[in-house]
């Protein structure tokens, strides 16, 4: 008799702003049947909002919740798309696990923000919605972050080969996966969004194809050593970070002004790929193989300097192990879902720094 499916629904939409990935698994067997997926691009006005909230300002209480609201009908949208795309009626769906849009992080002073109204994201879709991930590990004295550790442990783990898994969205995090000891994970420090911020200002460009820009400019070493004096680089993990600490502010307080804007392209490329490698040198001792996902992972400026400088070590996309580059993050929150549901525990400790397991999310029932 064939088993029946158990669908869920991943939406994850990350640091870069770039939009809302949606992943359709059936996660009913040993194994992560990944169904159908649809990317939606966030339109300029939206990206440009979601980063205005990353900062203080008049009547953000009011705009945050018109905001919340906005991206809750826009996960809807992108949601009802792929099932109808698929012709999948929304009944069959267990549940939607949703990340939402972090616009402010700050475990250490107690709390996280990710934005999308999950009661309107039920109410619309008429699906259940998991929702909140990241507040229940903060409350346990975590980082809240990074979550997906958890997944990669569940099914990229191989019994004899240290692997590690590099995710390169906005910031940069890996996942370490050392045979017959504990997985850990934590963030390296930025990924893509200071590229892209700085390539948008001075190109009119979402960001830098291919690290094309970057590698037409040249590394300022100095600029390079005045960026790794900040204390994230050189912190013990577990440890998180975004856009609160990263940002074209804190850029510019390091600049001297007088730099070609291309060179400081290669200089933000070359902090990327230090903030990596210099993880994996410390606390990854004996990585055999590294994966790449996420939107960075498309960079060959990157992944070549990334060869260069861990020439030890296999690299490659993550879907070398059948999960793609750019899904596994939606792929993981639908997972994510699921444990919520069945009252199982998913956040790793041993990467948030939490003081025990937890049931992760908030459940908004259809």
């Amino acid at each position: 008799m064939k088993k029946s499916l158990e669908l869920y629904i991943g939406i994850m939409s990350g640091t870069s702003l770039d939009g809302i990935d949606v992943a359709l698994v059936d996660l009913s067997g040993d194994r992560i049947g990944l169904v159908a997926t649809h990317f939606q691009a966030y339109p300029q006005d939206l990206k440009d909002a979601l980063l205005a909230l990353h900062h203080p300002a008049p009547n953000e209480l009011h705009q945050t919740q018109i905001i919340a609201n906005r991206l809750a009908r826009d996960y809807a949208n992108a949601t009802l798309v792929l099932l109808q795309a698929n012709n999948i009626p929304a009944h069959e769906i267990r549940a939607i696990g949703c990340h939402g849009q972090t616009i402010r992080h700050r475990p250490e002073l107690g709390y996280t923000i990710q934005l999308g109204n999950a009661a309107l994201l039920a109410e619309l879709t008429g699906i259940s919605v998991i929702s909140d991930f990241r507040s229940r590990d903060i409350a346990a004295k975590g980082q809240g972050a990074p979550l997906v550790p958890a997944f990669h442990d569940r099914v990229l783990r191989h019994p004899d080969i240290h692997r590690v898994i590099v995710n390169i969205g906005g910031i940069s995090n890996l996942t370490d996966l050392p045979p017959g000891r504990p997985t850990t994970g934590f963030d390296c420090g930025p990924g893509n969004l200071l590229m892209d911020a700085w390539i948008q200002e001075h190109q009119s460009c979402a960001y830098d194809k291919d690290g094309t820009w970057a590698a037409s400019g040249k590394v300022i070493p100095a600029l390079l050593q005045r960026l790794l004096t900040e204390p994230f680089f050189n912190a013990a993990p577990p440890k998180s970070s975004g856009r609160d600490l990263f940002n074209l502010h804190w850029l510019r307080e390091n600049l001297r002004g007088d730099e070609m804007p291309e060179d400081v392209q290669a200089t933000l490329l070359a902090l990327t790929i230090h903030g990596i490698a210099d993880s994996i040198q410390r606390f990854c001792q004996g990585a055999q193989e590294i994966y790449l996902c996420g939107g960075g992972a498309h960079n060959q400026a990157l992944i070549s300097r990334l060869n260069a400088t861990l020439p030890q070590c296999s690299i490659q996309l993550t879907d070398t192990l059948g999960i793609g580059a750019d899904w596994l993050e939606a792929i993981a929150f639908a997972w994510l879902g699921q444990q919520t549901l069945q009252g199982k525990s998913a956040n790793l400790p041993e990467a948030t720094g939490a003081c025990h397991p937890c049931i992760l999310g908030a459940i908004y029932q259809a």
